[in-house]
């Protein structure tokens, strides 16, 4: 009983700190009197929903394609390069420094290559922010892997176990924190990276519904487009937040 009261008392407190914020913002606008094309109020803000011209259904929904394809691809290749790489240590001393390189090039300068490359539309957007949470995956992963016990890795390979029963049984169980642990980094980078995407050259989405709006200050319209963005990283966050407590013992995660 004292564990779930004790779960149940810290979502009552970051549901107590989101209020609290609400209300800040509230006061700020109203007792400083501040114009709404600088700061609108909370009620402005969410009135612009009623805006029908904006198409915020549409846009969510590109938005959040472009976010959960693009996280879901950077998590498949992720976990199968740190497969490769530790099966391989040839492969991952060609590989991995090369790697490294390219997450060193800054994603918002890859932005007008992708562009160049697969047009406009979601495609682009999604490889942003594939190219931007893939790497954070990977590297947790391989570190993961490499943290079970030589044993165990030894013992299964005694029995004449296959490579691919070596990993589901016995490497990927032991890694599940870590994969998680690099999940969490990679869902907060891939609504960063669709959103440059979208900032960078797009014709449809929240990004570029921002820009619109920004042409005639209508600032309601932005912080409900920042809002809806948040929600969204929010929604993905909680799904990886959802299977690891599913999947994973409390004792076992890797913060």
């Amino acid at each position: 009983m004292a564990p779930t009261q004790s779960k149940l008392g810290s979502y009552a407190l970051g549901v107590l700190a989101h209020l609290l914020l609400l209300l800040a913002w509230y006061l700020f606008v109203r007792l400083g009197d501040v114009p709404t094309y600088v700061m609108p109020s909370p009620a402005d803000t969410f009135a612009a929903l009623m805006v029908q011209d904006y198409g915020w259904w549409s846009n969510t929904l590109v938005t959040a394609t472009e976010i959960f394809g693009g996280y879901a691809l950077a998590l498949v290749v992720g976990v199968l390069l740190a497969l490769l790489f530790t099966w391989s240590r040839p492969l991952e001393a060609l590989m991995l420094p090369l790697l490294v390189t390219l997450n060193m090039i800054p994603k918002v300068a890859l932005g007008p290559l992708i562009i160049v490359w697969f047009k406009y539309g979601v495609l682009p957007n999604s490889m942003m922010a594939f190219a931007i949470a893939v790497f954070p995956i990977l590297l947790t992963t391989a570190r993961g892997l490499r943290a079970v016990e030589p044993e165990l890795l030894d013992l299964v390979r005694s029995l004449r176990g296959s490579r691919w029963q070596l990993f589901t049984k016995i490497q990927l169980p032991g890694a599940l924190p870590y994969v998680f642990a690099g999940m969490k980094v990679g869902a907060i980078l891939a609504v960063a990276g669709a959103i440059v995407g979208e900032f960078l050259g797009s014709d449809r989405g929240l990004g570029y519904l921002m820009l619109q709006v920004q042409v005639t200050l209508d600032t309601p319209a932005m912080f409900m487009a920042v809002i809806l963005i948040t929600l969204l990283g929010m929604l993905l966050y909680g799904l990886v937040i959802l299977l690891e407590h599913l999947f994973i013992p409390k004792d076992a995660r890797v913060s």
